[in-house]
């Protein structure tokens, strides 16, 4: 019998906690129990002085393609308690950097998860997409509010209504990014960073992540409330149901009349 793939693969080493998405035949499509590993691993980190910094990151050519769709419509998340909200509400608060390696396609929470990183390196292949409206669907993550407050509210508002795939570039402009680099380089160029914030004061860095985050907490944690009462309000509705069901069918979904 072929052992599963651990689909959340956790490495300490050096100070740092590696969090990769290891489910690539799935293009990393993130469960509902990887959600949970995330952030059980999170909260241990948090509390555990021998980590100082945490990477997330999938492969050079893959970080997410968002929610796994098949598990999504058979489970879908009704309320902050469900796993995919306590990562969020726990990346949101930690307490200590959080580093991100995108590499290719970061889809849906795959971009929004972004959002709550202290420094985000991507390659030059990355593919970011908010495609939340063409979904039926409305933003999430806390997106609605660190969005407009990272690239401005008229920009904000085309990225959402539109939900159009930006690149590297676009993304570096708009202050979403901290660099672009060649893919190959990737992930040891944000180890290389990780390693250099772990050789630093971690009371240091815990206390000017606090200051540069002082007054948006709660705001961020409200936020992801609303949103997730909206989200599971418009996922019953009918362009949710029309989107996805054409997303199966391989076709385009017909919103008239929604």
């Amino acid at each position: 019998m072929v052992p599963m793939m651990n689909p959340i693969l956790a490495l300490r080493e050096a100070g740092v906690l590696t969090l990769t998405f290891n489910r690539a035949d799935k293009k990393n499509a993130l469960t509902q129990a990887m959600y949970a590993t995330l952030h059980e691993e999170l909260q241990q980190a948090a509390g555990d002085d021998a980590v100082r910094v945490v990477v997330l990151q999938g492969r050079q050519d893959l970080f997410s393609s968002g929610n796994d769709v098949s598990e999504f419509l058979q489970r879908p998340p009704d309320g902050l308690d469900t796993p995919v909200f306590h990562f969020l509400r726990t990346l949101a608060d930690f307490p200590k950097p959080v580093l991100a390696a995108v590499g290719g396609p970061a889809v849906g929470i795959g971009t929004t998860m972004l959002l709550h990183c202290d420094l985000v390196y991507c390659g030059d292949n990355a593919l970011f997409s908010l495609p939340f409206v063409n979904l039926g669907l409305s933003p999430e993550a806390g997106s609605s509010l660190l969005l407009p407050l990272r690239v401005g509210p008229a920009l904000a508002a085309e990225m959402l209504y539109f939900g159009e795939p930006f690149a590297a570039d676009d993304a570096l402009a708009m202050g979403l990014v901290n660099r672009v680099l060649p893919p190959e380089q990737l992930l040891d160029y944000a180890q290389a960073q990780a390693r250099k914030l772990a050789a630093k004061p971690s009371a240091s860095l815990v206390s000017t992540k606090e200051l540069l985050r002082k007054g948006q907490r709660e705001a961020v944690q409200a936020a992801i409330a609303d949103e997730a009462w909206q989200f599971a309000r418009m996922l019953q509705g009918p362009a949710a149901k029309e989107a996805f069901r054409a997303f199966l069918e391989k076709r385009k979904p017909d919103f008239g009349g929604m």
